[in-house]
């Protein structure tokens, strides 16, 4: 009794000097030093959570994921509305707003924001619990508080702001042209250029301070709805402030590694796919994406007062609700098993954050053992030199056939269908200067994209019209410049070429411009520059004609190193059949750095989610793989 007694005194020290040297470690380097981990209630209840839901998710966290790092809570969207008949996610009129035009916690769902105490008394009980506290808001300001002509509020004073002699109102910087795409009827874009519209978004990240917010998610910023001069005034907000607040900009619709760039420095987490559901589909599509941010070095560089990481999106995992429902959570995850670890696997290769979707309350032990499994959690948080590996092999077996398909940069030779998209990227980015006007015989002007000069083949054109006048609704920027251009598919159509979708997009999808019915949206307002470049006005991309490939199958692998010197080697098979996949050993020394020079006689390997032993292994690591499944190996190597 004496020894077993000794014995968990020694462990629990250890324990606690892990934790706490860790988190000693985060304060120095900054914030968001590690990938940050954490619960979010989107997956679980959408908009309908309450206080009472919250708390109980949040004390389950602190009981059981806490000491596996998930320090976040954070209530998703809509946490102001109403929940009355007739209130859903893009209803108008059913939001509590201050006088300030500010949005403030529905007290029905959260009965302890009563007299004007907001979140105070949410954070403060999570904060008891050893969490951090965190809310999701949407861009600018509300429809809301845009219809009422709220006054803003100086901070600095305490009353309303004033410059020139005057008062200043939401109708004096909102941008109604502007209002987020999928959600016309909740929020619009604020003009930064104004003193008082830099006011209105330093009292909205003001309050949250006061709340004690210690996590923002902003939404309808990023991606195809990118609103770089939004994003900058909040960071230079939050960086002035005396709380460390996280920063994260949701979604990531169609982001790309230039646009990345504009916002390095600014932000903590930025997504880079749309919404994630558990769908096979929207699993599979982070592949690419997540190559593409890897290769271009953007995981873990310098963020705001601290790193910055590429977001995969939450994990929709164990009880689950539906995307726009008005219901809470009452369905199981739709992923199967092999689905689920191939998604954890790639989120901890990536070094992307750990934000689990799922109700806790109904937490079933799969789901916790995948959450919390320790050699993701390790290769999440210390691995580096994390990359896609390109030389793996796979052999596929139907009905009596094989084939073989290698994924490799030299030779691929897996068929995928290439189709030409219409797209987004940084203006910045020289991929989007390819755009030049051409007037028809009758002098109807049309805008091409002749990128490649040698093409012989009929450029891709459309039909250019101006947008409609003052007296017909054409939307009015005093202050900066905008697109006057409708770009239609044909002369006479009345289908004009979008920029952002109408409605939430998933992970599967993405908007790579649409058409829709014209109107007076800034997403379908144009201006061709004289460098070639298609700029939109609703998120100051540009256009340009892409080449995709696709491929509704294959192998890929991901490689990272251990900070003991260990070799983590994933394989994900994404063909609807077993798959014996294989790499050679010499191969996967190649592509480690420290390893190139050296020669490696043999290495010793286990797999994780089989739990086997592989022994000694000379030339090659090859195992049965199922379909949409996925193999981890540790390898130790001489």
């Amino acid at each position: 009794m004496i020894l077993k007694a000794s014995f968990f005194i020694v462990f629990f020290t250890l324990f606690l000097h892990w934790e706490t040297s860790e988190t000693k470690s985060q304060a120095e380097i900054g914030q968001a030093s590690l990938p940050p981990r954490g619960w979010n209630s989107y997956d679980s209840f959408c908009w309908t959570i309450s206080e009472e839901e919250f708390l109980k998710n949040a004390e389950l966290v602190a009981l059981r994921l806490k000491a596996h790092g998930y320090q976040y809570v954070v209530v998703d969207f809509l946490w102001y509305r109403k929940k009355i008949e007739g209130a859903y996610t893009d209803s108008y009129g059913y939001d509590v707003i201050d006088e300030w035009g500010r949005m403030l916690p529905d007290p029905g769902r959260w009965p302890s924001s009563r007299g004007g105490k907001g979140f105070s008394e949410v954070a403060q009980k999570v904060h008891s619990m050893g969490l951090k506290f965190g809310i999701h808001v949407m861009r600018g300001l509300s429809k809301q508080a845009f219809n009422a002509n709220t006054l803003i509020l100086d901070t600095t004073t305490g009353k309303a702001y004033e410059e020139a002699g005057r008062e200043w109102r939401a109708q004096d910087i909102g941008i109604k042209e502007r209002a987020c795409a999928w959600m016309t009827n909740g929020f619009m874009s604020v003009n930064t250029k104004l003193g008082a519209g830099r006011a209105f978004l330093r009292s909205l990240y003001q309050q949250y301070a006061d709340w004690g917010v210690d996590f923002v998610k902003h939404d309808c910023v990023f991606g195809d709805d990118l609103d770089l001069d939004e994003i900058t005034v909040v960071s230079e907000v939050l960086n002035g402030l005396k709380r460390p607040i996280v920063y994260s900009l949701s979604p990531g619709t169609n982001a790309k590694p230039t646009m990345a760039k504009d916002i390095s420095g600014l932000v903590n987490m930025y997504r880079v796919t749309g919404d994630d559901w558990d769908d096979w589909n929207d699993v599979s599509a982070h592949f690419n994406v997540a190559r593409d941010f890897s290769a271009a070095k953007l995981v873990g560089v310098k963020g705001l007062k601290g790193k910055l990481w590429p977001d995969l999106d939450m994990l929709p995992l164990g009880w689950l609700t539906d995307a726009g429902s008005n219901l809470g959570p009452h369905r199981n995850c739709r992923l199967n098993l092999d689905e689920q670890r191939t998604q954890v696997t790639l989120w901890s290769m990536v070094r992307s954050p750990f934000i689990f979707g799922g109700d806790m309350r109904k937490i079933d032990d799969t789901t916790f053992n995948l959450l919390t499994n320790p050699t993701l959690l390790e290769i999440n948080w210390f691995s580096s030199n994390n990359m896609e590996f390109h030389y793996v092999t796979g052999s596929v077996s139907s009905s009596g056939k094989h084939g073989l398909t290698h994924y490799s940069k030299n030779e691929g030779k897996t068929s995928v269908l290439e189709t030409k998209v219409l797209a987004l990227r940084s203006c910045k980015d020289v991929k989007a200067n390819g755009w030049s006007t051409k007037v028809l015989d009758n002098d109807v002007a049309r805008v091409c994209w002749e990128e490649n000069s040698n093409n012989r083949t009929s450029p891709f054109c459309l039909y250019k019209r101006k947008a409609p006048s003052v007296s017909e609704g054409e939307m009015v920027y005093n202050h900066q410049s905008h697109g006057n251009l409708h770009l239609l598919v044909t002369e006479r159509t009345e289908l004009c070429f979008s920029a952002s979708s109408n409605r939430k997009l998933t992970s599967k999808e993405s908007s790579r411009g649409s058409f829709s019915r014209c109107r007076s949206h800034a997403s379908q307002m144009w201006e061709l520059n004289n460098n070639g470049t298609l700029k939109n006005s609703y998120s100051g991309l540009c256009a340009s004609l892409d080449i995709v490939k696709a491929s509704s199958g294959g192998v890929r692998s991901w490689l990272a190193t251990g900070r003991r010197g260990e070799i983590y080697l994933a394989f994900f098979n994404l063909n609807n059949q077993v798959t014996d996949m294989s790499a050679k050993i010499s191969d996967i020394a190649k592509a480690i750095p420290a390893r190139r020079s050296s020669n490696v006689a043999t290495c010793t390997a286990r797999e994780v989610w089989s739990a086997t032993n592989l022994g000694a292994i000379k030339d090659s690591v090859s195992m049965s793989v199922k379909a949409h499944g996925c193999a981890l190996f540790v390898l130790n190597c001489n």
